[in-house]
């Protein structure tokens, strides 16, 4: 299940996000989306795990909690509209 996270701190990478949701599960992929000029953080990313199980835990659990001074927003990512 592909999870999309809002509202991260700007501090917040790839690796760190991974933290967060290992906490419920097995993590495939955590991505911080980056400004493609400046290379900082744009505040968002999507998290990949393979256990839908885990994956709702994680979103019902870590959406609205707080995480380096924001309150972090999970949800179900939308598939690519191209």
């Amino acid at each position: 299940m592909n999870l999309y996270v809002s509202n991260l701190d700007y501090s917040v990478q790839d690796e760190g996000l991974k933290k967060i949701f290992a906490n419920f599960g097995t993590v495939t992929s955590a991505k911080v989306i980056l400004d493609r000029t400046t290379g900082k953080s744009r505040g968002f990313g999507f998290v990949e795990m393979p256990n839908k199980e885990e994956a709702t835990k994680a979103m019902t659990g870590l959406d609205g909690s707080m995480n380096e001074g924001k309150s972090i927003r999970v949800s179900e990512a939308r598939p690519k509209s191209y």
